[in-house]
């Protein structure tokens, strides 16, 4: 192609023999864009014709070809947006995600999942360059509901608004109404009746998150409930995995660590099994609950074992308030038998990755070198991919409610 590029730039006629002499075969770019000359240099040449979603092309597209096209803009092919986010990117991804609210992993398809990661890929491209659209939420209120202690998804959550440029409020849950009794079903009537447009609740209690969403008119996103679900930290694992890897399928991932009290494990395993990777859970007798194999789980107890050959390794925080007896003899024999370090690692692939949703207890889960590894560790890369992926999910569900406003005779 550099040879042809060259040629008609220079205003000649491409000698398209000597183009393709020698080569077997050519991918869409720029193969559809010079297809006839294909075919009269080689007439036996084969077509191979694929279709997908145009919605979810416009993205792909935008995140990958679009980039390089950027820079070879003499090139005799199609200028592409001036920007990596563009009106059909954000409205292709609109058209594939319905939901009204976020509230967990289990309802959403892999389409679904899919147009959440190309639109965080975007945000995350943006924010590094710190291009990030500051009106996409403008005029729209985000209030956060933190029933329990949060560092990372709060203040995540507070950023991700504030860059799209929401008027963000956070509720200090520990000073509220709730405290003097007040249910979580009348909290959620007065504030409904401030008309916010953007709802962010962690709570304590499993399923709590959802009877919210059933009293108010506005989009509902779920930071954490119980040990349900956390989907936002399962859709940035999911980023920061196929980011890494390039890929989001038919990888060999390792969840390790307290199984039985993560939502964290919950939602991982529901997202990268609807996504067909395959899920190894390692985890003692006393922290892996009965029955994981039900959901296509490989279930070891030995993390040598369990690592082998895999290409991501995910650790788990002990809960410890969650648990109500001895789960674990000490935590010194505990990362002696299950905390990762290099020597365990070493029975993973070469170039696995490491993660931990944090917060870490070094010497504990993990080694603090490992950690610390910029090679192979890539926890700093969730959080930062964290601010991606929840700036999407306001985006798309602000538009989905925006839409659902916008119907004859809707009161929302």
């Amino acid at each position: 192609m550099q040879v042809a590029g060259s040629t008609s730039r220079r205003g000649g006629a491409a000698d398209w023999e000597q183009v393709f002499y020698g080569d077997v075969s050519q991918v869409d770019w720029p193969g559809a864009h010079i297809r006839e000359q294909t075919v009269a240099a080689v007439p036996g040449a084969r077509v191979i014709h694929t279709e997908r979603p145009e919605d979810n092309w416009v993205a792909s597209f935008a995140r990958t070809i679009g980039k390089p096209m950027m820079t070879y803009r003499d090139m005799p092919l199609p200028h592409p947006a001036p920007l990596p986010i563009t009106p059909e990117i954000r409205q292709g991804a609109f058209m594939t995600f319905r939901a009204a609210h976020l509230l967990g992993i289990e309802p959403l398809s892999p389409d679904d999942i899919r147009a959440l990661l190309d639109l965080a890929d975007t945000y995350a491209d943006l924010n590094r360059r710190g291009a990030a659209p500051r009106d996409v939420l403008t005029g729209l209120t985000q209030i956060n509901m933190f029933f329990e202690a949060s560092t990372r998804t709060q203040a995540s959550f507070e950023l991700a608004g504030k860059r799209l440029g929401a008027d963000v409020m956070s509720m200090q849950m520990q000073a509220s109404s709730v405290k003097k009794g007040e249910t979580l079903i009348d909290t959620a009537l007065t504030l409904n009746a401030m008309r916010p447009d953007l709802l962010v609740v962690r709570h304590p209690h499993s399923g709590a998150v959802d009877l919210l969403a059933q009293k108010v008119n506005c989009a509902v996103l779920n930071a954490g409930d119980g040990r349900h679900e956390h989907p936002t930290q399962a859709l940035l694992d999911a980023l920061t995995i196929r980011r890494s890897k390039g890929r989001l399928h038919r990888l060999s991932i390792a969840i390790c660590g307290d199984i039985a009290h993560s939502r964290v494990a919950r939602s991982n395993i529901m997202l990268l099994g609807k996504m067909e990777n395959r899920i190894r859970l390692i985890a003692p007798p006393t922290l892996m609950p009965a029955g994981m194999a039900d959901f296509g789980c490989e279930v070891f107890d030995d993390m040598e074992k369990g690592l082998k050959d895999v290409d991501v390794v995910m650790m788990l925080r002990l809960q410890k308030e969650r648990m109500d007896g001895g789960f674990i003899p000490s935590e010194r024999e505990y990362f002696h038998r299950y905390g990762l370090d290099a020597a365990k690692l070493a029975h993973a692939k070469p170039d696995a990755i490491v993660m931990h949703p944090g917060p870490m207890n070094r010497g504990v889960e993990i080694d603090g070198t490992l950690a610390d590894d910029i090679n192979r560790s890539h926890i700093q890369e969730q959080v930062e991919m964290g601010v991606a992926v929840r700036m999407a999910a306001m985006d798309l569900l602000a538009r989905n409610l925006k839409a659902r406003r916008a119907e004859p005779g809707v009161m929302v």
